[in-house]
């Protein structure tokens, strides 16, 4: 099969992608702001490694979280509650990719090596600034410990990457997005590809066509609008009291 080198920001239908790898759909285009948003209103995001073209992917299943279903274990429910850390929204999202970037394995293979590439950085701090694209941070006192980045359309967050600099740190940023998505009406936290730290947290597999039918309910195919909730702030743990 030959891939589908694209010029446009028009996506082949997703039934089209392969198996192996799974979920390779197209090449080509750009990492705009207008390139990434027409991907990801048809559940489409871009991974590729430094040097290679812009490949676009369409796995199935896909890896899920429901919001109301993220498992907070007991022994993290007392982390939440001993504190020792502040958690915030949008106070520093080129620190938070940046960090992503330094150690982040590859969503099909094993080894431990980056595909956050400059250019990917630069593609999403843009659409950060556009307003699409969100951070939430954890700090202890001044220095970044764990966090993550992702896209908001719709009643759904695209999770694009997470780290954590100190034990649980990655686990609590995915608590507290889970909660104020909750409370912003959110239906759905996409984790594209699956592996055993998010399914212990209570992410389950959901086929293509499942997922897609989610992302029209849930308004994301017509979504244009940005977010007022995702102004930059600092959130508080009174939902885990």
């Amino acid at each position: 099969m030959t891939l589908p080198w694209l010029e446009h920001p028009v996506f082949p239908a997703t039934h089209q992608a392969l198996v192996e790898p799974n979920g390779l759909l197209a090449a080509g285009g750009e990492l705009t702001v207008e390139w990434l948003l027409a991907a990801y209103r048809r559940g489409i995001f871009p991974w590729f490694n430094e040097g290679d073209p812009i490949l676009w992917w369409s796995p199935s299943p896909r890896l899920v979280f429901y919001p109301d279903q993220v498992h907070i274990s007991r022994s993290l429910r007392k982390v939440l509650k001993k504190g020792g850390f502040r958690v915030s929204i949008n106070r520093d999202f080129a620190g938070v990719i940046t960090h992503c970037a330094e150690l982040k394995r590859k969503p099909y293979q094993e080894e431990a090596e980056t595909w956050i590439t400059a250019e990917i950085n630069q593609a999403y701090i843009d659409l950060h600034r556009a307003g699409y694209a969100h951070s939430v941070e954890v700090w202890r006192e001044e220095e970044l410990v764990g966090g993550l980045y992702g896209v908001a359309l719709g009643k759904v967050f695209f999770g694009e990457s997470m780290f954590s600099k100190m034990t649980n740190g990655s686990k609590i940023a995915i608590s507290y997005l889970a909660e104020w998505l909750k409370q912003w009406h959110y239906r759905l936290i996409d984790c594209q590809v699956s592996n055993a730290h998010l399914l212990s947290l209570g992410a389950v597999e959901i086929s293509r066509p499942a997922f897609e039918g989610l992302l029209k309910d849930y308004g994301v195919v017509e979504d244009g609008a940005v977010k007022k909730e995702w102004i930059a702030r600092e959130l508080t743990g009174e939902f885990f009291i």
